[in-house]
């Protein structure tokens, strides 16, 4: 058999493991490449070392070719034969360890998956975090700005209370179950006499005048829940009594257990004053119908029985018994005249002068005439007239009778007594455009259930013989047809704080200097 030619298969076997080596280092490099640009990917890392186990076994089975063909060509057979052992064990070692690395490489696949998988479902519950955290964010912002509108319209709804609690005229109070107040509006501790400091050591037992009237609020307020439009009396801290309207509404815990009530209490002593003297007008308005009345109808016999005592009188001396009975029906007759010229007075059938006068005149000429009496009976008087008095339209004979009146009723108040001091006084009330008179007296007062009766015709508290019971009567007529009121005092309070006397409050209205001049140039013509 004739031999082949062995140098194409040797050159082949030569270039073979030279590309070989080339082509591992290639791969080696390029699989560090991948593992520099994704250090974190398995399937990089294990590619690296697959071809770094490649390259030793292309450098150990190329170096085998090429040192076997280089030793056989010089003709070193034998060197080869030691050498061949170890070239081919080292090459079989490399081989297994690339079947290994070959072989692991499923088992890194499914590891690489599972961690992908892994990360991929730690990578959607990352994505479910952020998108939870982002609501939570947006829901934080909504909250913080729902939480900053809440906060806006409770501090508008308290500003809105505090003013009411601040600003109202009436008296708005809250209270704790144990009946003490544990707050109350400035109108409150105003209308009570009390000052500020005083709201939270006050009770409900120290401003309500009857203990059964508290007994009653605190029953209904516990049993319905509320109080309304309740009449009440309050005491001051002067110990005066005010009328108020109470309406309550009580506080009750989740439990339903009674802790406290919240109240407003609105002052009626005024409306009520009001009230009372309406009704006191329309009785003295009907009584002054029937005195009317009765005056003309006993005022026609009673001038015929004093007309024909005196010409009786005539008839017989004056020292003769019918003499002197005909003096005594004469002089009963005349008083019983000045009786029924009284109630004419009281009924205002009489007319009325209609003139521009200064008050401070017209009690100048009262005092003129009472002061001598007044001093006898040791009743100092003190006056206090202002010097800038409106005028007022008016009688002056008629608010003269007026104030003789008032001034007679004050000495006979301190005449009991021994003396006293008597106050006159006159101002300017801008507010009601009226010029106030004052006649204070510090004798006995009048008893609290009579002041309401003091202006009764045929009322008097004097003995027998001492008075008619029509002057009061008379002068509260004459101010009402000056236009003007009279307002009562009794225990009054001085100067000095004292509550002593009685003081009789004459208002009247003033008028214009326009109507002044106009009242001038009419009585000028006349």
């Amino acid at each position: 058999m004739t031999s082949l030619p062995m140098l194409p298969a040797i050159l082949m076997d030569m270039a073979g493991s030279v590309v070989i080596i080339v082509l591992s280092f290639l791969s080696l490099r390029y699989a560090w490449l991948l593992i520099r640009k994704q250090p974190e990917n398995f399937l990089w890392g294990f590619l690296f070392y697959f071809c770094l186990t490649l390259v030793c076994f292309s450098v150990s089975r190329a170096v085998g070719h090429l040192l076997k063909q280089i030793l056989l060509i010089l003709g070193n057979k034998e060197q080869w034969q030691v050498l061949a052992p170890f070239s081919g064990g080292f090459n079989t070692l490399l081989m297994v360890s690339l079947a290994a690395v070959s072989v692991y490489y499923h088992k890194g696949i499914e590891g690489y998956h599972a961690i992908q998988r892994k990360a991929s479902s730690l990578k959607n519950a990352n994505c479910k975090l952020e998108i939870s955290a982002n609501k939570l964010q947006q829901l934080n912002a909504d909250l913080e700005k729902m939480v900053e509108i809440r906060t806006q319209k409770l501090s508008a709804s308290e500003k809105k209370f505090r003013n009411f609690f601040t600003n109202s005229k009436d008296m708005v109070y809250f209270c704790d179950s144990s009946n003490r107040l544990v707050n109350m509006n400035s109108a409150g501790l105003e209308m009570l006499g009390y000052p500020m400091e005083e709201d939270q050591k006050l009770t409900l037992h120290n401003i309500f005048c009857n203990e059964e009237d508290l007994e009653n609020y605190l029953e209904t307020i516990v049993a319905v829940g509320f109080v309304e439009d309740l009449e009440v009396e309050f005491l001051r801290a002067d110990r005066t009594v005010i009328y108020v309207l109470l309406s309550a509404t009580a506080v009750f815990d989740k439990n339903r257990v009674f802790t406290g009530c919240e109240g407003i209490a609105k002052d009626l002593t005024r409306v009520r004053t009001m009230m009372e003297q309406l009704a006191s007008s329309e009785k003295m308005a009907s009584v002054g119908q029937m005195a009317a009345g009765v005056a003309h109808e006993i005022n026609t016999p009673l001038g015929v029985i004093l007309g024909y005592s005196q010409l009786m009188m005539d008839d017989f001396t004056p020292e003769s018994e019918e003499g002197q009975s005909l003096v005594v029906i004469e002089r009963q007759a005349k008083a019983c005249r000045k009786i029924v010229a009284d109630l004419l007075k009281f009924s205002r059938q009489a007319e009325s002068a209609r003139e521009n006068i200064l008050v401070n005149e017209v009690l100048t000429d009262v005092l003129a005439v009472t002061e001598h009496s007044l001093n006898m009976d040791h009743i100092n008087v003190h006056r206090d007239f202002s010097k800038d008095e409106p005028t007022i339209i008016g009688d002056t004979e008629k608010l003269r009778q007026v104030f003789v009146n008032f001034i007679n009723n004050a000495h006979h108040a301190m005449e009991e007594q021994g003396g006293g001091d008597l106050f006159i006084s006159s101002h300017y009330e801008k507010e009601s455009n009226r010029v106030v008179t004052t006649i204070r007296d510090t004798g006995h007062g009048i008893p609290e259930d009579v002041v309401a009766k003091i202006f009764d015709p045929f009322f008097t508290t004097k003995s027998v013989g001492k008075g008619t019971g029509l002057g009061l009567s008379v002068s509260y007529g004459i101010i009402q047809e000056h236009g003007g009121i009279i307002e009562v005092e009794s225990p009054a309070r001085g100067k000095d704080g004292k509550m002593q006397g009685t003081a009789f409050h004459v208002k009247l209205p003033a008028i214009s200097v326009e109507q002044v001049s106009v009242n001038e140039n009419k009585s000028d013509t006349k």
